[in-house]
C-alpha cells in the first residue's frame, strides 16, 4: 500500500488507463470536433434564423468558413497522428491491437442485456476495452473517413469533377452533413452519458480509474493488473533501439509524403472557401414581346 493511502485511507487505488500520447491524442480529437461542429452545423442548417444568427455572432460565413478547415487539418492530422502511434506499439513494441472485434465482445453484450434486464444476476467481466469502448472507436474512424473524404470533395469540387460527374458534389454534401449530424448524436447521447453522466471516467485527463470503475468496466484487466501483470510491457533496450531505428527511418519517409499529399490537399483551390460577390446586371427585354 502506498504512503498515500496509509495516511488516507480514504484513497481508493487508481490503475493505469491510458498513456500520454493517447490522451494528446483525445485532447486534439476533442477539440478539432467541437470547433468542427459550432462551425458546420449552422452552415448546414444556414436557412434557418438561428444559424443566420449565429454565422453573424461567429464573424460572418467567410470567417467560419476558414475556422472550419482549419479544424479538419487538425483533425486530419490527429489522424495521422493516430495512425503512426498505433503502428509504433504494433510494430515496434508488438503490443496485441486491443481494439480489434472478438466473439468475446458479442458474448459481453448479450450477457450485458441479459443482466440488465434482470435475468442475469452476474454482469460481463470485461477486458481493457469492453464492447461498447470498441463500438464507439470503431464508429470514429468510420465517421472521421467519410468526413475527410467528403469534406476534401467539397473543398476542391472543380478539381473532383475533372475525374467524377458532377452529381458527386451534393451527394458529398448529403453525406458529409448527415454524418456530422450522427456524430454530434452519438456524442451528446452515448459519450457524455456513459462517460460523464452515468459515472464520470477520468481516464482521458489523469491516465488513471479508480478500482471501482475498473472492477465494474474492466474486471479482466484488473485481475490481470493485480497479478503482477504490466499496464505496457517493455521490449529489451537492444531490441527496442533496432526496431525503432527502422520504424522512425520509414515512418520519416512516409511523413514527408503525407505532409506533401496534405498541403497540395489543402491548397491548391480555395473556392468553397471564398464567396462570390453578388452582382447586379441589367436585362434588355425588348418591349412588345408577348410573354410565355
Amino acid at each position: 500500500m502506498s504512503t498515500t493511502q496509509e495516511i488516507h485511507p480514504e484513497v481508493e487505488q487508481q490503475y493505469p488507463r491510458f498513456r500520454l500520447m493517447a490522451r494528446i491524442e483525445h485532447a486534439i480529437l476533442a477539440i478539432s470536433f467541437t470547433v468542427l461542429t459550432i462551425t458546420g452545423l449552422p452552415q448546414k442548417y444556414a436557412l434557418e434564423q438561428w444559424a443566420q444568427w449565429t454565422i453573424d455572432a461567429m464573424g460572418g460565413i467567410e470567417f467560419i468558413r476558414i475556422v472550419h478547415r482549419f479544424a479538419a487539418i487538425l483533425l486530419v492530422v490527429g489522424s495521422i497522428y493516430h495512425l503512426f502511434t498505433s503502428a509504433y506499439r504494433f510494430f515496434v513494441k508488438r503490443e496485441r491491437m486491443r481494439m480489434l472485434p472478438e466473439k468475446k465482445d458479442w458474448q459481453d453484450l448479450v450477457q450485458t442485456v441479459k443482466h440488465n434486464l434482470g435475468f442475469s444476476a452476474e454482469a460481463p467481466r470485461m477486458a481493457k476495452f469492453n464492447f461498447g469502448e470498441k463500438v464507439e472507436y470503431w464508429a470514429v474512424v468510420w465517421g472521421t473517413a467519410i468526413m475527410a473524404i467528403t469534406g476534401f470533395m467539397l473543398w476542391n469540387p472543380i478539381a473532383i469533377t475533372v475525374f467524377l460527374p458532377g452529381e458527386f458534389i451534393p451527394a458529398a454534401k448529403a453525406a458529409h452533413g448527415g454524418e456530422a449530424l450522427l456524430a454530434v448524436l452519438s456524442i451528446l447521447i452515448w459519450h457524455m452519458y456513459n462517460v460523464h453522466i452515468k459515472q464520470f471516467n477520468p481516464s482521458m485527463f489523469t491516465g488513471k480509474l479508480p478500482r471501482h470503475q475498473m472492477e465494474e468496466e474492466h474486471a479482466l484487466e484488473l485481475e490481470r493488473l493485480e497479478a503482477g501483470g504490466d499496464p505496457w510491457p517493455e521490449l529489451s533496450l537492444p531490441v527496442l533501439h533496432r526496431r525503432q531505428r527502422i520504424f522512425f527511418a520509414v515512418s520519416l519517409v512516409v511523413g514527408i509524403l503525407l505532409l506533401v499529399a496534405l498541403i497540395w490537399a489543402f491548397t491548391f483551390e480555395e473556392t468553397a472557401i471564398q464567396t462570390i460577390p453578388r452582382v447586379t446586371r441589367e436585362i434588355f427585354v425588348p418591349l412588345g414581346t408577348p410573354s410565355p
